[in-house]
């Protein structure tokens, strides 16, 4: 079994208000050779990410591509 998965996306979208910052992106389709293969196995969905800290938004630029890594985290035990 893999241990993580790994996905491309794109920012469409960076909109920033008193609140915070609100970061969309969507899955690569096209580009280049990699983003083809990445649309291959990650046809559509969305990550919508709502960030307060300004120096962590303004990591995220509009057009920009990102590796998106999931791994699993340990499952804690409620105390």
């Amino acid at each position: 079994m893999n241990k993580k998965v790994r996905a491309k996306f794109k920012v469409s979208q960076v909109m920033h208000t008193e609140a915070g910052n609100s970061i969309q992106l969507i899955p690569v389709s096209v580009g280049s050779e990699e983003n083809k293969e990445f649309y291959r196995y990650t046809p559509s969905g969305q990550i919508e990410l709502s960030i307060v800290n300004q120096e962590s938004a303004s990591f995220f630029e509009v057009g920009q591509e990102y590796y998106v890594d999931f791994s699993l985290a340990p499952k804690l035990v409620a105390q």
